[in-house]
């Protein structure tokens, strides 16, 4: 799981998604979104480790995500959501 997470908190992923003007997006990234996103990139993450606590994300921006991948070892990836 220590292995995991140095390469999860190495990585940066980009998200291109339907927004509106005011950088609202059309729909959700949830945590099966991430996790898909994590495994195209080259690290398997199941949607249960994604921990999404205000939410999925509606809004473009810059986020951190937190990944638990052990009761007692996580994660931080980053996520760049930008307007498609």
């Amino acid at each position: 799981a220590q292995a995991r997470a140095e390469q999860i908190n190495e990585i940066e992923l980009s998200a291109a998604v339907k927004a509106g003007d005011e950088g609202k997006l059309f729909g959700s990234l949830g945590n099966r979104d991430v996790a898909d996103l994590a495994s195209a990139a080259g690290v398997e993450l199941a949607k249960s480790e994604v921990l999404l606590p205000e939410g999925p994300v509606r809004q473009v921006g810059e986020y951190d995500i937190t990944i638990r991948l052990h009761p007692e070892v996580e994660a931080v990836l980053k996520l760049h959501v930008v307007a498609e």
